[in-house]
């Protein structure tokens, strides 16, 4: 059961039998617990967007230790393959701290230690505009990225992709990067899946126009996630989260009540 974030008392039932579902797309950046139980996902066919980012305490105050990270994306990826476990280098921010000569190097040092563990990376740069950013923007202390400085850096992520044998895509980018070899990212992908592979998907309407993803249903909520990313678009009611996450009943129909 999944509520309309407008309107609340609008609910929809999606049905999760085998027979209904094409396939999951997982968003995550902590899959830990549900290593141990993916077995239970042996009637379905899944694939990961798995974001790890270069930022510590400060902007993601409640992940665990990026090595420890790492760690669980090199699990997963042993376990389902490295075609299935996307990884995604998003949001890229510019502040004092994480400032533009800072990204490539980052992003060096972390495809180089996944670049056998997965085929495929995905770049994005922050959306100023979200609800969630406006709500953490004295916390982030974002410097304004110009256009030039942002082609900059995609083209240096570009090469540093390639020289580590990945694929390289940008999330619903207006930027044209495709002279760097970065193409448009489709995130929810029709070719993750047996019943859809090779046939004609229709462009899921309801996104940003540059998006390229396949028409699918969000069964996510809202102000549900209580690892407190500075930068996230889907927690914008800062008390909202942790109280979500007290009141969550597994034997729920919903995510969050």
């Amino acid at each position: 059961m999944t509520r309309n974030p407008v309107n609340r008392r609008q609910v929809n039932r999606i049905s999760l039998t085998p027979d209904n579902v094409d396939g999951f797309c997982f968003w995550t950046k902590n899959p830990a617990a549900m290593l141990g139980r993916l077995n239970e996902l042996s009637s379905y066919e899944y694939y990961f967007q798995f974001t790890i980012t270069p930022y510590g305490a400060d902007i993601e105050p409640n992940l665990p230790d990026k090595r420890v990270v790492v760690e669980t994306f090199k699990k997963l990826s042993g376990t389902i393959g490295p075609d299935r476990v996307v990884l995604r280098y998003d949001p890229i921010l510019i502040n004092k701290k994480y400032h533009a000569g800072y990204h490539p190097r980052a992003f060096e040092k972390l495809t180089r230690e996944l670049r056998d563990h997965t085929r495929r990376v995905t770049i994005s740069f922050i959306g100023a505009n979200y609800r969630g950013v406006r709500a953490n923007i004295n916390e982030l202390d974002l410097t304004e990225i110009t256009d030039e400085e942002k082609f900059e850096t995609a083209r240096s992520l570009a090469e540093i992709a390639a020289g580590n044998g990945l694929v390289i895509d940008s999330c619903a980018g207006k930027l044209g990067l495709e002279r760097f070899g970065i193409g448009p990212a489709r995130c929810v992908d029709s070719k993750y899946f047996s019943k859809t592979r090779g046939g004609i998907v229709e462009r899921d309407k309801n996104q940003r126009p540059e998006c390229r993803c396949a028409k699918s249903v969000d069964i996510g909520a809202y102000n549900t996630c209580v690892n407190g990313c500075r930068y996230c678009y889907a927690n914008y009611i800062k008390r909202a989260a942790a109280d979500n996450y007290a009141e969550h009943d597994p034997a729920s129909p919903f995510i969050s009540g």
